[in-house]
Order: C-alpha cells, then structure tokens, then sequence
C-alpha cells in the first residue's frame, strides 16, 4: 500500500497503479465558538464539508508533481500538512476527542476501526474519548433494525475493550430502537443524538428510558445525508480532472472535534474521509 502526503517535501511513491482507495483528511477552521456554529442553518454541515473537500484536494493537487496526478498509486492520502494540528501530549488531559462517524456507502464494518485508526494516528492520540455512530445507510422503505447496527456496533465494543475509544453512542434512534441495542450490547451506549429538525422536543417515552438506563441524550443538526456520491464526485472532478471521479464513491466520513475541558470550547475540528473506485 502506497500513501502520499503532502508533508513538506517531495511525494515518494512505488509500484505506481490505478488506485482502489482515496483517503481525504480534511481540515476547515481550528477554531470555533460554540454559539456561532450553533447559528448556522441546517444544511451549514453540507456546505462546510464541500468546501473543505474543495479546499483540500485543490491545495494539495496542486503542490505534487502533474505525473502522480496521472499515475495514480494504490492509495492516495490527501494531506494539507500545514492544517494538521496533533494534540500536543502534554495538554491531552485538558482535551475531550470526540467523533460522529458516517458510514456513507455499501461497506464491510471493518469502516468502523479504519476511521477511528486515522483518526487517533492524524491527532497523535491513544484514543478518542467518545464516538457516536449515525444510522448506516438502508434501503429506502427498508425500516431500521438492530440486525442493521450489530455489525457496526460489535466494532465498536471491540475498540472499546482495546482501548481505542472511551465511550460510544448512537444517533437518531427512537425508544424501542435504542432499547433493543441496548438490551443486546455488551458495551451499552452512553449517548443516543436527536435531531430536532424532525422533533421540535423530546420524545417522552425516549427521555424516560435514558433516563432510567444513564443514556445522555445530545441533540443535533446534520442532514439525513451529510455527503452524497454525487457531491463528492463533482468536488474530486473539479480538483482532480484526470481521476476519472465517476469511478469513485465515499465509503466513510469521520468528524471530530477537540474540545477544551475547562472553557468548554472547540479548538480543533476536522474530516477524514475514505472513497474506493467501484469494482475494486
């Protein structure tokens, strides 16, 4: 497997092929106050992640040579060094390393563990403290179940008792929803998101039963689909002509965020994001 960065000096590659996998860090801002994001509209969350695809891969296709743009390897790593900003070892007790993690296209679980991976290798962390997993994609008309979330969540146990995660949790799951997975998991969710776009207030038989079992509920405003196929095929075209971006479709999408304890404020905030060409 062959990974290129932009770190400063001249991409080195072997066995140059047409790639099977694109891995995107994606970096906006570093710093946010909480009530100007909570101010945003609902589709601010779409925007943000276009431009930073945008951003991302036309700063970094345009400082490698125009002959790795041609000959693709097996795995291009679209960094932009300068925007990466590891924890800084000394100052990890005084962060809180969240991540909501979006499972985009027709994939194994192992998604699961390769997002949160990257994610501790690009901050330079042991672990994240929490994660929350949205609904993986179904069907339309397909009602959500619990044999949908098992595999995902059996990955994310598994980081857990490895220590790769402190807590996880769920996202717009209703009452009976979240008491099957709970009933069935062996490392229960600490966290289950609502999106009040389609429930102005919680719902009580929801609230009663977080409640009662220690379930934070957390509300959110992402869109039921934060990256379509399309929109990432039209950002990678529009930076990279040669990729032949139709070929090309968004496996995962990982969002974190690096919140100082203390003042209750996000100091860091990123993207990474995994595409595979189809049919390999």
């Amino acid at each position: 497997m062959v990974q290129i960065s932009n770190s400063g000096g001249t991409p080195r590659t072997t066995a140059l092929r047409h790639p099977s996998e694109l891995e995107l860090k994606l970096f906006p801002e570093t710093t946010f106050q909480p009530n100007h994001r909570q101010a945003h509209k609902i589709n601010s969350n779409t925007q943000e992640l276009r431009d930073c695809i945008q951003k991302t891969l036309n700063e970094w296709s345009a400082q490698i040579s125009p002959e790795l743009v041609r000959e693709f390897p097996d795995v291009l790593e679209c960094t932009v060094s300068h925007a990466i900003e590891k924890i800084n070892p000394d100052e990890r007790e005084e962060m809180k390393v969240s991540a909501k993690l979006f499972i985009v296209g027709s994939n194994s679980s192992s998604s699961t563990r390769n997002a949160v991976d990257m994610a501790c290798s690009v901050l330079g962390v042991a672990h994240l403290d929490s994660v929350i997993i949205a609904s993986p994609p179904i069907e339309d008309g397909v009602h959500l179940s619990l044999e949908h979330l098992q595999p995902y969540w059996e990955e994310l146990e598994y980081l857990v008792q490895s220590k790769k995660i402190v807590a996880i949790g769920t996202s717009d799951l209703d009452k009976t929803q979240l008491e099957q997975l709970y009933q069935w998991a062996q490392v229960k969710p600490n966290s289950n998101q609502v999106n009040l776009a389609s429930c102005c207030v919680m719902p009580p038989d929801l609230t009663a039963f977080a409640k009662q079992f220690d379930i934070q509920l957390l509300t959110h405003n992402d869109p039921k689909e934060l990256l379509s196929e399309a929109s990432f095929q039209e950002a990678l075209q529009e930076s990279i002509p040669d990729i032949q971006a139709h070929e090309w479709v968004p496996l995962w999408l990982l969002r974190y965020s690096v919140i100082v304890k203390s003042r209750g404020i996000i100091k860091s905030k990123g993207y990474i994001l995994q595409a595979k060409r189809r049919g390999s």
